[in-house]
């Protein structure tokens, strides 16, 4: 009798897979929570251990005398180095005013020379607002002090066949007959040449003793550049010479023949002081020419200069130079007056073809 074998189910498993207990598989989770926990207490405890061996080095360097107080202070000077380091850069000198100058008589103030010993501090502003004033600007001259005092104003002329400045001591009157005219500054036809007149009369219409006539105060003269090279300008004023008393010889000429241009060109130097303008040193650093203003001047331009006498260069008779687009500074010495620095530095604002 044959006995017939179960078959075993396809579907059916022969090793099922072990079912834990829902207790087992709690106390598993628990001991995975534990060691999570432990893992974190050490490293707490490596942190705190670290810690405290870090806090231990401290109070030892603390224990140390004069060891804390050597590192405070080397840091306080490193600091103190570099704000100082940090201020050179942005640091400018602040330009001096002009010392305390008073006068009753205007007029009389801007013709009188310069007191010995005393420099006259000075401003030039260019007013070319407009579309008149862009071919004819005005200037007006004041005392660079608090007060910006003001002492004169001058414009250029309209239909000349040479450039005509007319001088003023009042900034609302700049006509040639009015009151308040003190003088005029007037240039050949190429710009090279420039004299400069007080407000008296011409000698065609003086008296005979030329006691009213018209005195030239100043000449200037700048060298032409024929060759055309780029350069500081070369420029020599000539102004009368001075007395005794410290006061100016007055030079009344009858005619151009014997003006102060004239007679610097045949060489009749008697009673006659010649000025330059001081040669600027060229600056490998900057690429250009520089002159020491002592922080008067801020801005490079060709119109900026000093005049010196050939026998003492360190001694500037005047000084002039751009802080501004349109401002700049003008500080004068004895022998010269307000109008003479004033007409000197107008003749720096005209155009020349010549010298340029």
């Amino acid at each position: 009798m044959t006995v017939k074998r179960r078959q075993s189910r396809p579907n059916q498993r022969r090793n099922p897979p072990l079912v834990l207990h829902p207790c087992f598989r709690h106390q598993q989770i628990r001991t995975k929570t534990r060691t999570r926990r432990q893992r974190k207490k050490a490293r707490l405890l490596q942190t705190s251990s670290s810690l405290s061996l870090f806090e231990q080095y401290v109070t030892y360097l603390l224990s140390i005398p004069g060891k804390t107080e050597e590192s405070e202070e080397s840091d306080s000077e490193k600091e103190e180095k570099s704000k100082k380091k940090k201020g050179k850069g942005k640091k400018k000198k602040e330009r001096s005013p002009s010392p305390e100058i008073e006068f009753d008589d205007l007029e009389k103030f801007v013709m009188e020379p310069a007191t010995q010993g005393v420099t006259v501090k000075c401003r030039v502003t260019r007013d070319q607002r407009g579309m008149d004033k862009s071919l004819y600007p005005l200037y007006y001259l004041h005392l660079d002090n608090e007060k910006k005092t003001f002492l004169l104003a001058g414009r250029k002329r309209k239909k000349s066949t040479t450039s005509n400045y007319l001088i003023s001591v009042d900034a609302t009157d700049l006509s040639r007959g009015g009151e308040n005219f003190v003088g005029k500054l007037r240039s050949n036809l190429m710009g090279t040449k420039f004299t400069v007149f007080d407000n008296a009369l011409n000698p065609e219409r003086a008296l005979p003793d030329m006691s009213n006539a018209r005195q030239e105060l100043a000449g200037i003269i700048y060298e032409t550049n024929v060759l055309g090279m780029k350069g500081p300008r070369r420029m020599t004023v000539i102004i009368p010479g001075m007395n005794k008393d410290n006061d100016r010889v007055p030079l009344r000429p009858r005619n151009e023949c014997d003006g102060l241009l004239v007679r610097y060109q045949n060489r009749r130097t008697e009673n006659l002081i010649e000025l330059h303008n001081k040669t600027p040193v060229w600056n490998e650093e900057t690429a250009s020419h520089v002159l020491n203003f002592n922080g008067r001047v801020t801005q490079a331009s060709v119109k900026n200069f000093q005049i010196v006498h050939s026998k003492d260069l360190d001694y500037i008779v005047m000084q002039f130079g751009r802080i501004a687009d349109d401002i700049f500074t003008l500080d004068y010495n004895y022998p010269l007056c307000a109008v003479q620095a004033f007409a000197i530095a107008l003749s720096s604002f005209d155009g020349k073809i010549a010298c340029e």
